[in-house]
């Protein structure tokens, strides 16, 4: 059965230490130039896939990537996984545009995210 509300995995964030110092690798390594361009996030649209570079990398203990799920209703989703025994680690919020991001880790830590595009 196909859940037409998971869109898969669009989105891979990066933490990173110094936003301007990784730009110039990530657009060497995607060979294109970023699509946003911000002190807060910076992202690549790779053929279709976005990915993007957050500052604050080991901060928040964010240190490895994290890919999201694109899921139509991102409160139902998470209620989803948690029930199957996630743990929320960050409840959905808000980063520009009506954009809605939310984490919750697997029973061995592995952080994931999902996402709602308005």
């Amino acid at each position: 059965m196909t859940d037409s509300s998971n869109q898969g995995i669009k989105t891979v964030l990066h933490p990173v230490s110094d936003l301007a110092k990784a730009k110039p690798v990530y657009a060497a390594l995607l060979g294109i130039q970023p699509q946003a361009d911000a002190p807060y996030y910076v992202g690549f649209d790779a053929a279709g896939q976005q990915i993007g570079l957050v500052p604050g990398g080991g901060q928040d203990g964010m240190t490895s990537p994290v890919a999201y799920w694109h899921v139509a209703d991102i409160e139902a989703k998470l209620a989803e996984v948690t029930a199957a025994g996630a743990t929320v680690k960050e409840p959905p919020r808000d980063v520009g545009g009506g954009r809605l991001v939310a984490t919750f880790t697997d029973p061995d830590g592995n952080v994931l995210g999902l996402l709602q595009d308005p």
